[in-house]
């Protein structure tokens, strides 16, 4: 049974605390293309690839709403946003794209929140 398609509002922060919004489809994919810094822009110029926030739609259209309701809000409800969830703004990406270690503990539990929090939502 194929799985219903899904679409994500994130928020990257770099080191200093700059923020940037973005919507898209292949969520681990596209956080990927941030921290290898394959796309030109701004958040390759400011550095900014830690995945602190992410929402997921079921349908685009309402992602992409959500996507231009948040980049309207000024700098505190973003930060309001994301803190709910994230208090510590640690990045919930860390170990995407690395091979896993076998027998040797995680020490990110918030990449083990930001991945588990991610499959259940993918299904």
């Amino acid at each position: 049974m194929p799985r219903d398609k899904r679409y994500y509002v994130y928020i990257l922060a770099s080191i200093s605390r700059v923020l940037y919004v973005g919507v898209t489809g292949f969520l681990v994919a596209r956080v990927l293309q941030h921290k290898s810094g394959e796309t030109d822009g701004f958040t390759r110029r400011y550095r900014v690839h830690r995945l602190v926030y992410f929402d997921t739609f079921r349908y685009v259209n309402n992602a992409i709403a959500r996507e231009t309701e948040i980049m309207k809000w000024r700098r505190e409800k973003k930060v309001a946003l994301l803190e709910r969830d994230n208090r510590t703004w640690e990045d919930l990406a860390t170990d995407w794209g690395k091979p896993p270690v076998i027998g040797e503990a995680d020490s990110s539990s918030s990449a083990r929140v930001g991945m588990a929090r991610l499959r259940r939502m993918t299904g």
